[in-house]
């Protein structure tokens, strides 16, 4: 590329941060050039926010160094780095809602003569901006009464309106449609002929071959791969991120943590083109009795939001839901509770436990309104079964009075299990269920899934680990971008044929894993 014999604009050099003395970034480098689109990627808690973070100023370094258009710099503030030329459009929209889209695109810039606005010149600065994105609103409108994708392109027309020689782009796209993102694309080319560079940060593999020049991987805070987008091809990239090796990758599972043959095809759910904009597009699946069905994907394919659109925690705009052989939609958690469904939620320190309430408390929270009687809990039945459940799940506390939070990961999960297998469900979905716990734990909580299946509990286990799918599921459900791309079975249930759906966006693999 031209412009790679050039100075660079931007060098990160071996970055460190620890959080509690946890590494977030290990070494960390990044190299933008002027009038480049450079990718930025890597799966959740690869290190990516962080980066931005302490080149904007919002975090110190603990090492490393970082040099900006030629000189070493330290930003105290992302105020400081907008000034000095750096500006960041965050994912989630950051602006002041109820005042116009006039004072938003210019807000933080000096529109002022002798105390007075210069409204004027102000409104001539947003028409102008938001004409390069081909929108024509009210400016003068609260910005809040416009939708979300519009809110998005005004946040971005108000950072390409500072003289910025940087642009970083977090998830820019995620509440765009097509024509939207045609503009934005559109945009940032604009952008480059002009010499100014663009970190573009996305999980959609297609929008960074459409518009990066170069790219850097991020895996585990370690700066992994960093290069041309034409020197590397999808499965490349998607083995980089994951930290695959696709010459060594397994064609099939090596053990089994409890797939055992179905005696029925019995369904219990089908679900039926679901859409939820913008992260569930288009997905179907079928969950048979007793049957393990794993959801796989990258980051962003909507795996999650699959899930919670079935549990009743995120509203389905379109598709159908059948349970049981009848129609099934639910409106809120309770609903899917009530018809036989528990879920054991991916994060399970702030959306699973309760950390200062006991072992007991925890495990028994959904069966309280079965226990509670004119407002008074049955304590001695509740003991009973949190007693039962701690024998049968083998979970080491002291007691059932235990607080939660001194308990391990692997614990605090299977209590999590125990507190759906109270209720005793015919639907068991798990979002990662063995993230975050070590390796004795995740072979504990895996054969019980297993033994669970076996005695006939469906169950549909979103996770991030190659292993788990192919070893433990039945089938296995791929999805990219929120579109259902591949439902692998039998001998095509295996990790180089995951890895090329999850990459190509099919499941046509027929040659070597490197081709």
């Amino acid at each position: 590329m031209e412009n790679q014999v050039s100075r660079p604009l931007l060098e990160m050099k071996q970055i460190d941060k620890k959080f509690a003395g946890v590494a977030a970034l290990t070494n960390a480098n990044l190299q933008i050039f002027p009038g480049e689109i450079h990718a930025l990627v890597g799966q959740n808690g690869a290190g990516k926010s962080t980066l931005i973070k302490i080149l904007t100023g919002y975090y110190t370094r603990d090492a490393g160094e970082i040099i900006f258009d030629g000189r070493p710099i330290d930003f105290t503030s992302p105020r400081e780095a907008q000034s000095n030329g750096i500006s960041t459009i965050y994912q989630e929209i950051n602006l002041v809602g109820y005042r116009s889209v006039t004072e938003n695109i210019c807000l933080g810039r000096k529109f002022s003569q002798w105390g007075l606005l210069d409204w004027k010149a102000m409104r001539a600065t947003a028409r102008d901006l938001l004409a390069k994105f081909k929108i024509d609103i009210d400016i003068d409108e609260p910005l809040e009464n416009f939708s979300t994708a519009i809110q998005q392109m005004v946040a971005i027309a108000r950072a390409v309106g500072f003289a910025s020689k940087l642009v970083i782009m977090d998830e820019p796209t995620s509440s765009l449609d097509d024509r939207e993102v045609e503009v934005l694309f559109s945009v940032i080319r604009q952008l480059k002929d002009q010499g100014i560079s663009v970190i573009f940060v996305s999980h959609k593999i297609d929008e960074l071959f459409a518009i990066c020049d170069r790219i850097t991987i991020l895996r585990d805070g370690l700066t992994v791969r960093s290069g041309s987008m034409s020197d590397i091809n999808r499965l490349e990239l998607v083995s980089s991120m994951l930290g695959r090796d696709i010459n060594l990758v397994k064609r099939s599972g090596t053990t089994s943590f409890g797939k055992h043959k179905l005696e029925t095809h019995d369904t219990l759910i089908d679900v039926s083109h679901i859409r939820s904009a913008p992260r569930v597009r288009d997905v179907s699946l079928s969950i048979n009795r007793g049957e393990i069905v794993g959801l796989a994907g990258l980051l962003g394919s909507g795996r999650s939001e699959t899930a919670r659109i079935i549990f009743g925690a995120e509203y389905k705009q379109a598709g159908n839901i059948n349970l049981k052989g009848k129609s099934f939609n639910p409106q809120q958690p309770k609903d899917a509770i009530d018809a036989g469904i528990g879920f054991c939620t991916e994060d399970r320190k702030t959306e699973g436990i309760i950390p200062d309430l006991s072992v007991r408390e925890n495990l028994t929270l959904a069966l309280l309104p079965k226990l509670t009687k004119m407002g008074i809990v049955d304590k001695n039945a509740q003991d009973e079964i949190a007693r039962k459940f701690v024998v049968s799940l083998k979970i080491k506390c002291s007691s059932i009075d235990q607080p939660i939070k001194q308990l391990s990961g692997g614990n605090q999960q299977k209590v999590l299990l125990a507190r759906w297998l109270c209720m005793n469900p015919e639907l068991l979905i798990l979002d990662e269920p063995t993230r975050g716990i070590d390796v004795g734990a995740k072979a504990e909580i895996q054969n019980l899934i297993g033994d669970l299946a076996a005695q006939g509990l469906s169950v549909l286990m979103v996770s991030s680990e190659f292993e788990e799918i192919f070893e433990g599921a039945h089938k296995a459900v791929v999805l990219r971008d929120g579109i259902k791309v591949a439902e692998l079975s039998g001998d095509v249930l295996d990790e180089a044929h995951l890895l090329y759906a999850m990459a190509h966006g099919d499941a046509d693999f027929k040659g070597e894993i490197t081709k």
